[in-house]
């Protein structure tokens, strides 16, 4: 028998990307909901995995000029990390560059362990010619994720990487299993480099736009599969800032699975990804023996890119052929009704035995709202982008750091308002606070011109609503409260931030820290050994 059972906070909030139709403010309304769950302390059983990862730079031309790229174990795009559901990752991250890195894990829960995000709020970052060495549980998850580089503009060099977590042998899954599994890591791409793209940022200026889209870091690439057989396709955004639009000439998508929750199984022609999100497709080999396009194009922008790859049936009789499919372009209606399409399925387990409907966050009840309002102001003469009017600068030391620590000075706790106001814009290192057990309903107001895609590290969340104009109290009458879907993007410190890379790097970020007056190994582990220090907990030891 296992021993013991542990209080874990789960951190709910309902989020999705704000589709913004060009011209008109648009909500995305969303419920944030703190929950615990009950788990089963770690024992033996669960495997214990390895890694050495060395990080360098290398050269590559994925859109057709020689470039630095930033490889890991001499790869571009990373090595796939393929774990299954529960697996104790170790993972000695060497790093060969010139500047400080670190890799974050992106929807990975990190279960009472916030000390292993790997961002700079969390992390001192590991100095060049330094290691440090990554512990961390895929615990009760499933399904298909991203890594990627958290610091400067690294991650517009590489760096990032496909996670997936397989089920359990002991769990079943709602479909029959694939005749192949493909990764595709589907990402807008710049020919400059990415301490130019720094530069840029640091001018005060915004990034332009990009050069192309690669797929697996790659302006063509090809999967091989039999005809009549059904393959699972993995495909995740890792772009800096652009959605896009995916398809496979003369094929159906079936959609699983949607970063960790399966998913009521519908038929799409093609779906729309934003920045940082993943979906799992299955795709069956049903048409005539060819070769067939398979289509990212980018959403919402005036200028139209696009990147093909190809689907290759092994007893292919003719090369691909025809026009490239179409993809929309501006029809935001068209994704937002696409993305309320998506629903939980209630009778299907996800990563344990018990059927994802079996709790039924729609019950909960509310603590509070919190309105969060993206904006993009010049503050001392520089594009900024702020979160109710603050715009997030990172310490020295980070917040994880100064908080075990007890070190003065380095944030303080609400400095961010729950809610917009009319106070001047700012610049500060901004942390909102929040209570262990505590339930909220967050709304993302988005009064830009731009779509918006958010993130939030360490947990998932459900996405209740989502509309166009300003949220209101009678907006919760549209809530979804059945069966809407897991996300990712607590107890700890968590950043929530944009999950475009560049609207992050000036500022559209901030921490919740989720606070317990007592604390408790039950709740959150204790500061590995091998943490790093820098800034202020330069020397500073466990107490």
């Amino acid at each position: 028998m296992r021993s013991g059972i542990l209080q874990i906070l789960r951190f709910v909030l309902s989020f999705f990307e704000l589709l913004v139709e060009m011209g008109r403010e648009v909500l995305l309304s969303l419920l944030w909901v703190l929950a615990f769950w009950s788990i089963w302390v770690v024992k033996a059983e669960d495997a214990y995995k390895y890694y050495t990862w060395t990080v360098t730079y290398g050269t590559a031309s994925p859109l057709g000029p020689s470039q630095q790229v930033i490889l890991i174990n001499g790869q571009f795009p990373g090595p796939r990390l393929d774990t299954v559901t529960n697996d104790n990752i170790i993972l000695n991250l060497i790093n060969k560059l010139d500047q400080p890195f670190l890799l974050t894990w992106n929807g990975i829960k990190q279960r009472k362990n916030s000390w292993q995000d790997g961002v700079l709020g969390t992390n001192c970052a590991i100095p060049p010619n330094s290691n440090y060495t990554y512990k961390f549980q895929t615990k009760d998850q499933i399904g298909s994720y991203t890594y990627f580089p958290s610091t400067l503009m690294h991650r517009a060099a590489g760096g990032f990487g496909a996670l997936n977590i397989y089920a359990r042998s002991v769990i079943p899954v709602p479909y029959a299993k694939p005749a192949g599994d493909f990764s595709l890591l589907i990402g807008d791409w710049y020919k400059t480099n990415h301490k130019a793209l720094q530069q840029v940022l640091d001018s005060g200026k915004p990034l332009p736009f990009p050069d192309g889209i690669l797929i697996n870091g790659q302006s063509r690439s090809s999967f091989s599969g039999d005809q009549g057989k059904t393959y699972m396709f993995r495909v995740s955004n890792v772009g800096l800032s652009t959605s896009f639009n995916f398809r496979i000439q003369g094929h159906k998508l079936k959609l699983v699975e949607v970063e960790g929750s399966h998913v009521l199984q519908n038929m799409y022609d093609s779906l729309d990804i934003h920045v940082g999100q993943s979906v799992t497709l299955l795709v069956t080999l049903d048409q005539s023996p060819k070769d067939y396009y398979i289509v990212a194009s980018t959403r919402f922008t005036k200028t139209v890119l696009t990147a093909t790859a190809v689907l290759h049936y092994t007893n292919s009789r003719a090369a691909v052929s025809g026009p490239v499919p179409a993809g929309p372009t501006n029809e935001i209606a068209w994704s937002m009704d696409q993305a309320r399409s998506y629903r939980w399925n209630l009778t299907s387990n996800a990563a344990r035995p018990n059927p994802q409907g079996s709790f039924h966050y729609g019950k909960i009840t509310t603590s509070r709202t919190i309105v969060l309002a993206n904006s993009a102001p010049i503050i001392n003469g520089k594009q900024r982008y702020a979160v109710n009017g603050v715009s997030f600068i990172n310490s020295d030391t980070p917040l994880k750091l100064a908080d075990y620590f007890n070190i003065p000075g380095i944030f303080s706790i609400n400095s961010i308002q729950t809610a917009p106001s009319d106070s001047a814009n700012k610049l500060a290192t901004s942390v909102m606070g929040a209570s262990l057990h505590e339930f909220i309903e967050v709304v993302f107001q988005n009064n830009e011109d731009t779509i918006q895609s958010w993130h939030l590290d360490g947990y998932d969340f459900w996405v209740v609503g989502f509309g166009t104009g300003q949220w209101t109290q009678a907006s919760r009458k549209v809530y979804n409260l059945v069966d809407a879907l897991t996300r990712h993007t607590t107890q700890g410190m968590w950043n929530l931030r944009s999950a475009m890379w560049g609207r992050q790097y000036l500022g559209q970020q901030f921490y919740l820290r989720v606070y317990n007056p007592t604390p408790s190994l039950a709740n959150e582990y204790d500061i590995p050994n091998n943490a790093l220090r820098c800034g202020k907990a330069v020397g500073r030891r466990h107490p």
